[in-house]
């Protein structure tokens, strides 16, 4: 039998099917998103050394987010947020990376086809982990990437080494030529770049100028340093090529001015303390949204915006309501406002957090565990609050801190020794960190300075904390309820790679979960 919420779409369908009949087309939607591509990377942000006139298109013609975040700063966290609706504590064993994703959650690309939408992705959808399925509504989905049905079939050769052969813009083009004629379609553009690995010096292959690039106050001002930003500009910088090609797509189809168009990126750049951390470039995403003459061009949004707002959100647009499973809030509000600055006063702040990210970090005799952090962030402050300070933020030395990326830029630091000058920035980005940070984003946004100590800044940090206390536990968050071990225990999917690195070919994470919170609701096939 039908569930209430499949009966609704079942009648929506027919509605967007009258729709259709009568010439009222709903939306379109394109979502394009970035794999590690940060905010301040993107010209209309501010950047000068790395060009992006496609994403600043969309901008312009549309409106800009200043406060869009990501909730959680790693890929496949952040991507459950986006996909189902729901703040990363509240999705158990999906606030990890490489999870097994179980078959309780349902994804916005898949009731949208149940809808009537004609659904679709290219490139990187949610991951990396290992999906169940679920064959909730009408649309069987099972093994089915959460981000819908895949188009990577058409492939180039990339300008330089490091660059995936995925050819985004020609299978968006391939859904387009398959889409049923007058069938509106949900499409989830997502590049593999700029996620590393780079070929080294490709900004020599490019004709790149050091001097024009811009280096944050957390790493010493070098060639090395240089070197690898300017080979990451050159893959943002494909990023948005591919949106100026889904840009033309639409156009050369007629079908730019009926279509929604969403660019973000899901965390920011692969870089030592940035990537899979509670800082600012590593949660505040770029997130701009164009939408013919629905959304008045030249607008600039300072309204808070996370990732768990963006299925409930689609859905609204659409003519549904919100799934009971999605927790975040609607912004159609702050998309179909006239005018620009602070829409709705009350979203004056976000939630953060994180857990489990990369393996190789210990507790004892507890492998893979996580860094857990809560964080909240108003229009002037970053209050971080950091659970178990004891441990390694990004991994245990002796694994060679695996939650950061090997580069350039890791090489240099972690090679630098105690005495050396510039030793102060390998304890930013590698050090342990105490259990309370709080940064002055407007004077220090490249969070350097913590001033959670500093008594001129007691009662603001007693009030965030009050704060994000409150609010998290209204969220039931297990990590303030007391049972924030459940995050170790959830199984990181990469079983073998781990019996490999700790040296214990018996290592069962799954079976250590079951013996101490009970079967879980997915199979998990190992």
């Amino acid at each position: 039998m039908f569930s209430r919420f499949q009966f609704f779409l079942a009648v929506v369908a027919a509605l967007i099917g009258c729709r259709l009949a009568t010439g009222d087309q709903p939306p379109n939607i394109l979502f394009i998103i970035a794999d590690d591509a940060s905010r301040d990377s993107m010209g209309v942000y501010g950047s000068t050394y790395v060009k992006t006139p496609n994403f600043d298109r969309i901008a312009r013609e549309g409106t800009l987010f200043t406060q869009a975040y990501n909730c959680n700063p790693k890929c496949a966290p952040a991507r459950a947020c986006l996909l189902t609706g729901r703040y990363s504590w509240q999705l158990k064993e999906a606030c990890n990376h490489n999870p097994f994703l179980s078959d309780e959650w349902v994804f916005y690309p898949f009731l949208l086809e149940d809808a009537g939408y004609f659904v679709g992705f290219t490139g990187k959808g949610w991951g990396p982990g290992i999906y169940q399925g679920n064959d909730s509504g009408k649309s069987n989905f099972k093994k089915r990437n959460p981000a819908g049905h895949p188009y990577n079939n058409l492939t180039l050769k990339p300008p330089y080494q490091g660059i995936s052969n995925v050819d985004y813009g020609a299978n968006f083009g391939e859904f387009l030529d398959r889409k049923p004629k007058g069938k509106p379609f949900c499409f989830w553009l997502g590049t593999k770049e700029p996620h590393r690995g780079y070929g080294k010096d490709n900004w020599k292959l490019d004709g790149r100028n050091l001097d024009e690039v811009t280096v944050p106050a957390y790493y010493p001002d070098n060639e090395t340093i240089r070197g690898d930003l300017a080979d990451y500009a050159i893959e943002v910088e494909w990023y948005d090529d591919h949106i100026g090609r889904a840009l033309d797509l639409l156009e050369a189809r007629g079908l730019l001015e009926q279509t929604l168009i969403i660019a973000t990126s899901d965390h920011g750049m692969p870089f030592p303390r940035v990537k899979g951390q509670i800082y600012d470039d590593g949660f505040h995403v770029p997130f701009a949204v164009r939408w013919g003459e629905k959304i008045p061009p030249g607008r600039i949004v300072t309204d808070f915006v996370s990732f768990p707002d963006l299925a409930p959100t689609l859905m609204e647009i659409v003519g549904l309501p919100p799934h009971s499973q999605m927790t975040g809030r609607s912004f159609t509000r702050q998309l179909l406002a006239k005018g620009s600055g602070r829409i709705d006063p009350a979203r004056d702040h976000t939630l953060l957090g994180k857990e489990r990210h990369d393996i190789g970090r210990t507790d004892g005799e507890r492998l893979s565990v996580a860094y857990p952090s809560r964080a909240i962030r108003t229009d002037q402050f970053l209050f971080v609050h950091n659970f178990k300070p004891e441990r390694w933020p990004g991994g245990n030395p002796e694994y060679d801190f695996m939650n950061c990326d090997a580069s350039p830029t890791k090489k240099f630091l972690t090679e630098l020794k105690k005495e050396d000058a510039d030793y102060r920035f390998f304890e930013m980005s590698f050090g342990k960190r105490p259990e309370e940070e709080l940064f002055d984003v407007l004077a220090d946004p490249d969070c350097v300075r913590n001033l959670a100590s500093d008594p001129d800044f007691s009662e603001i940090r007693i009030r965030l904390s009050h704060q994000l206390n409150t609010e998290l536990t209204s969220q039931q968050d297990p990590r303030v309820l007391g049972d924030g071990d459940i995050f170790d225990f959830y199984p990181n999917c990469r079983i073998d790679r781990q019996q490999k690195l700790y040296g214990k070919p018996d290592y069962d994470p799954v079976k250590l979960f079951e013996e101490k919170y009970g079967p879980r609701k997915d199979s998990v096939d190992k």
